[in-house]
């Protein structure tokens, strides 16, 4: 069995372009994994193995790779930055124990960074900070410690100082220890010398090391005591309560350097060993029951426990579908049977692999603490659990956030139909914030997405990956009808030619019915003017009505009918001819009783930096939003507003633009609300044009 203790699960996660990928390269390079590091402006590095990766020059899929530093194995997770990705992120560290945040050293804390820190603190996760890219015009960082307190809100621990700037950084102080490393210009990580501190930096030495140790000594009374008399702790001492503070989550050591230019990488592995958690040092996952309430219980990490894994992502490529599997607790062994928790269904483990990015290596056998790739699994999705059959549990769920986009697609040729849906399919398996939806009234398929670049990917994917060449059309809005006005009203059916006739007379009243019925139908019919095995048949004439309403033709709500007397005839009345009456008395009465348009309305949830605040309030005012709250937290303010759905196409990259790209949305259906009249004409004569072009 391998020892937990030198295990450590992280991520790297940052802004878009703040080096998080070429952070990662070095570290593999570094770690012996690889031998050339590849660049990610070349399109060439290891964890971008995606085309449109490779293209745009940003990570859109978080890549898995393991390696080994000081007896140390890293299972280390390369994250997205881009916004429209951010899912990828907050499953990563969903099943991670540590992080790494990287910020550039000119960019500072950027909008997508307050996103992930969001992320990581909501799950827990311990971290430490790279500030990279100290080679680079403009770098500054002192300046980016300040905005990790100021917009963060968190409390950054420099263990390392720049030694020069910009052209002249050429490598670092290490606070703790007081020694200089120097780098040479051959841009080689290997080639440093250890130096006594530059004589201009002593006293800036002295000043952050003072703040470190007063920082690191709150984690133990008695050490703090002896401080306090003068008593200076040992290295062993402060690295130790370094390591208690970061654990809680009370600071984040904090590190600087230019992954780009190989210094500074080394004391950042040094620091993932010293002051990042084991699997078996953070908070054991909870167990839920089949709602999702915690049960009290606990999956701990330990290999003699039952098997617990959590399924977190999902992959199709040339080797077939892969699940990738935290296991929590237990062993997985190479033909193990193991329970889907959420199907019910169990499942061989037939090829169990160790990832390092889009190659493998076979395992035989994997225990607690492991990120593995299982190959083949039939049945699985992001966020099952995987367990032992005899020890059936359910671990804490993911929660994904709801699309907040949608196209419609359709294939430029009739074949492209079936591979369309196949390959929809597999992707809609890899992606839980991806999803799709046929639309009943309209025959199209409709995509929806976490924002334009989200969706322009998956059609870039479907085209290049799969071959479906696709028209991309414009979302339609699902509006609705429904009356405003009491009505009654008398129709007769009545059909002589040849043969038995067909005969119904139903006397009705309309009104308006209670927000989201549909169709109330009742009868207070009495002496039998209209005999009730023909009820069902009125009931079913109108049903079939409410699907297309008198104005635009979109689906009737929230209508009562109330049949209160009516005729028959012995011979000619029948089932059918009451159906038909029905449906006449419908179109004839529908548009007397006041119809209107009703548009969905969405639950619209903003997060907005504090200077953008009356911004944002305005924009959406201007959308006919109804403002219905504003929080304000350490990081900026969260608006809750009303606000219908055909004001919010392209509210992204608007919001994006009003926040300086730091802005942040979810919405999600509310209810029907009655359209205003300019709208309403314009959406009834679309709706009638269309149907004149038919």
């Amino acid at each position: 069995m391998t020892d937990l203790a030198h295990y450590r699960n992280i991520g790297i996660f940052a802004h878009v372009d703040a080096g998080k990928t070429t952070t990662t390269e070095r570290i593999l390079k570094l770690t012996g994994k690889i031998h050339k590091t590849g660049e990610v402006h070349d399109g060439a590095a290891t964890t971008d193995f995606m085309e449109q990766e490779q293209e745009r020059g940003i990570t859109i899929q978080s890549a898995a790779t393991t390696c080994f530093w000081k007896d140390h194995r890293f299972n280390i997770i390369d994250t997205p930055g881009h916004v429209d990705f951010t899912v990828e992120v907050y499953r990563s560290l969903k099943v991670l124990d540590g992080g790494v945040g990287v910020f550039c050293g000119s960019g500072g804390v950027e909008p997508q960074s307050e996103t992930n820190w969001r992320y990581a603190n909501e799950s827990e996760v311990a971290r430490i900070i790279f500030v990279n890219k100290l080679d680079r015009l403009g770098a500054d960082f002192l300046n980016v410690v300040g905005q990790v307190e100021d917009v963060l809100g968190a409390n950054p621990l420099v263990m390392t100082l720049p030694i020069g700037r910009e052209d002249d950084f050429v490598g670092v102080v290490d606070v703790l220890n007081q020694r200089a490393f120097v780098w040479d210009d051959s841009g080689l990580p290997e080639n440093f010398e250890e130096k006594d501190i530059p004589e201009d930096m002593v006293e800036l030495v002295a000043e952050y090391r003072e703040k470190l140790i007063e920082t690191a000594v709150e984690q133990d009374d008695d050490l703090m005591e002896a401080y306090l008399e003068g008593n200076e702790p040992s290295i062993e001492d402060l690295k130790r309560c370094i390591r208690k503070g970061t654990i809680a989550l009370d600071f984040f050591p904090t590190f600087c350097g230019s992954a780009f230019k190989n210094k500074g990488i080394q004391l950042v592995l040094d620091a993932v060993v010293d002051y990042l958690p084991s699997p078996t040092e953070v908070d054991p996952q909870p167990l839920t029951d089949e709602e999702g309430k915690e049960t009290g219980e606990f999956a701990k990490v330990d290999p003699e426990e039952p098997l617990r894994a959590l399924a977190f992502k999902i992959m199709d490529d040339r080797f077939g579908a892969l699940t990738f599997v935290r296991i929590y607790s237990g062993v997985i062994n190479k033909g193990d049977t193991i329970l889907n928790s959420f199907t019910g269904k169990t499942e061989r483990v037939g090829r169990m692999v160790e990832m390092h990015a889009d190659e493998r290596n076979e395992l035989d056998k994997a225990q607690a603490g492991d990120i593995i790739a299982i190959v083949g699994m039939k049945n699985v999705q992001t966020g099952h659990t995987l367990c032992d059959p005899k020890h059936e549990c359910t671990l804490e769920a993911m929660v994904f956030p709801d699309p907040v986009i949608s196209i419609a697609v359709s294939p430029k040729d009739k074949g492209g139909s079936e591979k369309m849906g196949i390959a929809i399919g597999k992707m809609v398996a890899e992606d839980p914030s991806f999803q799709v939806e046929t639309d009943q009234e309209t025959g199209e398929t409709i995509l929806k997405g976490m924002g334009e670049l989200h969706l322009d990917v998956k059609v870039d994917i479907l085209k290049r990956t799969y071959g479906v060449e696709l028209d991309v059309g414009q979302p339609q809005v699902a509006y609705r009808e429904t009356i405003t006005q009491n009505i009654e009203d008398t129709y007769t059916h009545k059909k002589q030619s040849g043969g038995s006739g067909q005969f119904g007379k139903i006397d009705y009243r309309i009104k308006p019915g209670e927000a989201n019925t549909g169709l109330t139908f009742t009868q207070t019919v009495v002496g039998g003017n209209v005999p009730k095995e023909f009820f069902p048949a009125i009931e079913k004439g109108f049903q079939v009505m409410m699907e297309e309403g008198p104005l635009a033709g979109y689906p009737m709500l929230d209508v009562e009918i109330e049949l209160y007397d009516g005729g028959f005839h012995p011979v000619d009345s029948s089932a059918v001819a009451f159906e038909l009456a029905a449906k006449g008395a419908y179109r004839q009465s529908m548009p007397k009783a006041g119809p209107q348009l009703l548009e969905p309305v969405m639950k619209v949830d903003v997060f907005t930096p504090d200077d953008n605040v009356g911004d944002v309030i305005g924009d959406l005012n201007r959308r006919r939003g109804m403002i219905k709250d504003q929080q304000a937290g350490t990081m900026g303010v969260r608006i809750k507003a009303d606000v219908p759905l055909a004001e919010m196409f392209g509210y992204i990259g608007h919001l994006r633009t009003i926040t300086s790209g730091r802005g942040q949305f979810s919405m999600e259906f509310s209810h029907y609300s009655a359209c205003p009249q300019n709208v309403a004409e314009d959406v009834i004569a679309e709706a009638k044009a269309k149907k004149d072009a038919k």
